[in-house]
């Protein structure tokens, strides 16, 4: 991954397609100067570098001086962007629209203010129609500014001033509301990157008042613009995530995606913003274990990939494979069919590194942790730990806490089905000090670091004793709703239920699935 900033130029060459490296060229090619032909030698040079080496580039580009380099790089940087604003404004309507404006500023600055006016009232619509709201905001403060200045044929017709007035005092509402609605949407994401998902009454309680408090009043739901709604829905998403509540976090997420599915151009206008939608509504079916529901949306997912793949960027391209192939893991979890699952491993790994430029940490880690339960659940224990060890090793103690605490206590069972009972003393040890620094540690994490150090010491006639009472306290634990998030990144439950029946836990999930849901069908 390329973090510097003197490495830019190289990244955004990289990240170009091969037609888009094909219209650079041929966009830079109609400049015929030696110096900007340099620029071009440049581009060649650093296309053709597997990494960045400015000692291998003053070789490739002959002639090239260190001192001209920095201006090179951001000529050449400016001239690839502007070629790719060239192909993008015909997918993009936001780049289509302030195009426009521009045009209309350059014919006001030539005097010609009617004509500016028409172009205005022309892409005004075009705003309108597409939700562009900032943008209509900008467009008409223009339009204020002409009629304010020049003497128009608006004064002539009527209402066509108090019209605009009236559009202008209505916009700025939309954007205040939709500004209040994003910042709370962001608040709570940021609070959950903060405390998690809540752990006592204490923290519902204070979740519930800052939410309450930061919501906008008075919104009539009816008379909302579309991403109005959408912040709104988004917000109330996070809320209900946050709190557990899985069944109302679906609603609203159903609402955002319902909104889009109403209009169908918006779906490819902004098809990251859909797709994180699609991807909260699964999320919430998952852990509503409404695996009808679930199956169905994960096909509607695939259907929009497919169909809309071609017109997608490259964040699209990576928000799909994120969303898509983390539910693809999710369904196998549902079904049981662990030992299937691990045919997404080479086809996630390969994905991975086609876009490890364009993720963060904590999404590897998540993919890890996933990948990782597969290969327990499938009883190939020894990769397991291999997926487990990279996110336990990861330097950042506070990416993904929840994710890293997890990962320990099912690094214990892992070593537990390994029969490794000399390191596991050491091993319990140290993830209640982990958790304990975090202050992560709830009863279910307790009760299981103790079991571990129990089981170990007695004898293996008495193992099935002691599974059973564990199996009586998680039961009784699973009824805590302040509890559920263990159960939800590690199902422990159905491990011990393995152990009691003397059967894998691949089994004993399938077996639960097809009563839950092949008997109904």
């Amino acid at each position: 991954m390329l973090t510097h900033k003197e490495e830019a130029i190289f990244t955004l060459i990289k990240s170009l397609t091969k037609a888009e490296k094909r219209n650079f060229k041929l966009y830079a090619n109609r400049i015929n100067s030696a110096e900007e032909l340099k620029f071009i030698q440049l581009f060649d040079a650093l296309d053709k570098l597997d990494d960045y080496d400015e000692a291998t580039l003053f070789k490739k580009v002959k002639g090239l001086k260190r001192s001209q380099l920095p201006n090179l790089k951001r000529h050449l940087y400016k001239q690839i962007l502007t070629s790719l604003r060239l192909i993008h404004i015909s997918k993009n309507v936001d780049i289509q629209i302030r195009e426009q404006i521009d045009f209309a500023r350059i014919l006001y600055g030539k005097g010609l203010y009617l004509q500016s006016l028409k172009l205005l009232d022309r892409i005004r619509s075009l705003a309108t129609d597409s939700h562009q709201d900032l943008l209509l905001m900008e467009i008409i403060e223009f339009q204020k500014l002409i009629e304010e200045r020049h003497i128009t044929r608006s004064r002539t017709t009527k209402g066509k001033v108090e019209s605009l007035l009236e559009a202008s005092a209505r916009r700025s509402h939309i954007i205040e509301n939709t500004c209040r609605l994003s910042n709370l949407k962001i608040k709570m994401h940021g609070w959950y990157i903060q405390i998690g998902h809540v752990k006592n009454e204490k923290d519902r309680l204070m979740v519930e008042e800052y939410f309450r408090s930061n919501l906008p009043k008075n919104l009539l739901i009816t008379q909302l613009t579309f991403f109005e709604k959408i912040a709104l829905y988004q917000s109330y998403v996070w809320y209900y995530y946050i709190l557990l509540d899985f069944r109302q976090c679906f609603r609203y997420a159903l609402k955002w995606v319902q909104l889009f599915n109403a209009n169908p151009p918006l779906q490819k206008m902004d098809p990251d913003l859909y797709m994180r939608g699609l991807h909260y509504v699964l999320t919430s079916l998952y852990n509503l274990k409404d695996y009808p529901r679930f199956s169905k949306y994960l096909e509607e997912f695939q259907r929009f990939e497919e169909e809309n793949q071609k017109f997608f960027s490259t964040i699209s391209n990576t928000i799909s494979f994120l969303y898509i192939y983390t539910s693809k893991i999710n369904k196998h979890y549902l079904e049981g069919s662990f030992e299937e699952g691990l045919q997404l491993v080479p086809v996630i790994k390969q994905l991975i590194k086609r876009h490890e430029q364009y993720l963060d940490s904590h999404r590897i880690m998540v993919f890890n942790y996933k990948i990782a339960y597969l290969y327990m659940a499938a009883e190939k224990y020894e990769t397991a730990l291999d997926y487990l060890n990279q996110i336990i090793n990861q330097k950042d103690r506070h990416l993904r806490e929840d994710i890293q605490s997890y990962a320990r206590l099912l690094h214990l069972v892992v070593h537990y089905e390994m029969g490794n009972y000399v390191l596991l003393e050491y091993l319990a040890n140290s993830v209640y000090r982990f958790l304990d620094k975090l202050k992560e540690l709830n009863e279910t994490q307790l009760a299981t670091i103790s079991f571990i150090r129990q089981i170990i010491k007695l004898p293996s006639s008495e193992h099935k004793e002691a599974f059973r009472s564990f199996h009586i306290l998680l039961k009784r634990l699973a009824k805590d709703p302040y509890e559920q998030r263990a159960f939800l990144y590690l199902n422990i439950i159905s491990w011990v239920e393995s152990k009691l029946k003397n059967q894998s836990l691949q089994q004993i999930v399938r077996d639960r699935f097809e009563r839950s849901y092949q008997s109904d069908a």
